[in-house]
């Protein structure tokens, strides 16, 4: 997996590839134009700030590095090597195409090999790559890879469910509708019945052999 290496917001700033605030909130300014309004009203003077400051959030993914999270284990298990699940992790993300966001959440599943991880890590590697332009498909197995990568564990399975505005509140407009990626690594992949056992867990109908 290639990590993105993690950046410092005061580091940003000095970034020659990076525009400055000044002009992010400048091209914020050109959009509003450009949408027929104007950015000097009253209603509009402090938009372009919001803006760049929600998108510090809303992006913060792109500063923080997942294997180094996950590099934090324990060992000290009593032997447990059971399946190893955290449901219902909610994100919000943004979809690369249209930036419109991508509401959901993630079940993430794995069997320890002599390795544990706490549980909020795992919420956060969702949260991380969730906080970037995304594609679901590119975010769920970038999940799976990361905690395959770290933890070395037996098996890894990942389940997105999430529901993508730019399909939603424009072009074909399908409200309701909820798109459902997995990948399986391990013995997630090859052994059915904890396949099975994964999908009975979180809830959702089981998938075939070749899931992933």
């Amino acid at each position: 997996m290639n990590a993105i290496k993690p950046v410092s917001r005061a580091d940003a700033d000095y970034d020659p590839a990076r525009p400055s605030r000044e002009a992010a909130e400048e091209a914020v300014r050109t959009l509003l134009r450009w949408a027929g309004d104007d950015p000097t009203r009253e209603g509009l003077l402090d938009t372009p700030d919001r803006v760049v400051r929600s998108y510090e959030e809303f992006f913060a993914g792109y500063a923080e590095d997942p294997t180094a999270l996950l590099s934090r284990t324990f060992e000290e298990t009593e032997g447990y090597d059971e399946m190893v699940l955290l449901r219902n992790v909610a994100f919000e993300s943004h979809c690369e195409h249209h930036m419109v966001p991508v509401i959901g959440h993630a079940h993430v599943a794995y069997l320890p090999n002599e390795r544990v991880v706490g549980i909020s890590k795992l919420a956060r590697v969702v949260e991380i790559y969730a906080k970037r332009l995304q594609i679901q498909e590119k975010m769920t197995a970038q999940i799976a890879d990361a905690v395959e990568s770290v933890l070395k564990p037996r098996g890894v399975a990942v389940v997105v469910c999430a529901q993508h505005q730019c399909m939603t509140t424009r072009g074909v407009k399908k409200a309701g509708v909820d798109m459902v990626t997995s990948r399986m690594l391990g013995a997630f992949k090859t052994d059915r019945a904890l396949r099975a056992e994964f999908f009975g867990l979180t809830g959702l109908p089981a998938q075939g052999p070749a899931a992933g």
